[in-house]
C-alpha cells in the first residue's frame, strides 16, 4: 500500500511538473505582430504616438506609412512636446524664436510641410530590419564592432548597431538592444554623440516593422540646431 503510494504522488508530481513546464515555456511571449499596418499601430497607440501620427499626416507620409514595407525607429509624442516647448522652456523652439523676436508655435500646422517630411525621414529606413538584421556595436570597442551606417529616407546617415550585455561576468552573452546614433559628420562617423536607445524591437505591422526608441531626452531629428534654425529660416504659416 505504501508502495502505491509513493507511486501515486511520483505520477502527480511528474504530472503538474509537466504542466509547470509548460507554463514556463510558453507563457510571457509578447507578440510583437500588429493586426493592421504601420499608420493603425500609430492610431492605435495614442500614447504615446497620438502626435507623431499627426505629424505623418501633416508631413503628408500618410500612404506611405499604410503602403510601404521600411523600417522606422518611432520617437514618441514626448519628443516633439520637448523639441517645440514653449517661451519659458530652455533649450526649446519657441524659446529660440521667442528670442530672435519671431512668432512661436502654436499649432503643428505651423510648421512647414517638408520640414516636417524631411525630419521624420530621419527615422525611416528602406527594408524590413529587425534587430538580428543588424551587426553588433560596443561603444568601447567600435574599431572591433562598429555597428553599421544606414541611409534613412532624408539622406542623411546614422549608425544602427545590436549592444550585447553581459551576463554572469561573461562579455556579449546577456540580453540584446539596439540604439541608433544619428551621424553628423560622415567624415567622423564614430564619434555620433546624438545616440537614442530602442526600447521595444521587432514590432511587425503588416507592412514594415516598428522600434520605439527609449525615453531620454531627445529632441525631434536628433540634433535640434538643425530643426530650429530650418524653421527660422521657412518661418511659420499663419496661426489664424
Amino acid at each position: 500500500m505504501k508502495n502505491i503510494i509513493i507511486v501515486c504522488a511520483g505520477l502527480f508530481m511528474l504530472l503538474t511538473g509537466c504542466k509547470r513546464d509548460e507554463y514556463y515555456r510558453d507563457g510571457g511571449k509578447a507578440n510583437p505582430d500588429f493586426p493592421g499596418d504601420m499608420f493603425q499601430y500609430l492610431e492605435a497607440k495614442p500614447v504615446p504616438f497620438d502626435t507623431i501620427a499627426q505629424i505623418v499626416k501633416l508631413a503628408g507620409l500618410e500612404s506611405t506609412f499604410h503602403t510601404v514595407d521600411f523600417t522606422f525607429f518611432a520617437p514618441d509624442d514626448d519628443v516633439i512636446k520637448r523639441t517645440i516647448g514653449n517661451a519659458k522652456i530652455r533649450g526649446s523652439l519657441n524659446e529660440f524664436l521667442f528670442s530672435v523676436g519671431r512668432d512661436t508655435v502654436k499649432k503643428l500646422s505651423d510648421i512647414d510641410s517638408l520640414i516636417w517630411r524631411k525630419y521624420l525621414e530621419r527615422y525611416m529606413f528602406k527594408g524590413v530590419n529587425r534587430l538580428k538584421d543588424y551587426s553588433q556595436i560596443d561603444l568601447d570597442l567600435q574599431n572591433q564592432y562598429p555597428g553599421a551606417l544606414y541611409y534613412s529616407y532624408s539622406g542623411d546617415v546614422s549608425n544602427i548597431g545590436v549592444i550585447y550585455g553581459d551576463a554572469n561576468k561573461v562579455r556579449y552573452i546577456g540580453p540584446r538592444s539596439l540604439i541608433i546614433s544619428y551621424v553628423y559628420d560622415i567624415n567622423n562617423a564614430q564619434n555620433a554623440v546624438f545616440r537614442t536607445y530602442i526600447s521595444s524591437s521587432d514590432i511587425k505591422p503588416k507592412n514594415g516593422v516598428v522600434h520605439t526608441l527609449q525615453y531620454n531626452g531627445a529632441y525631434f531629428g536628433f540634433n535640434p540646431d538643425d530643426f530650429f534654425i530650418e524653421v527660422y529660416n521657412t518661418g511659420l504659416h499663419s496661426s489664424e
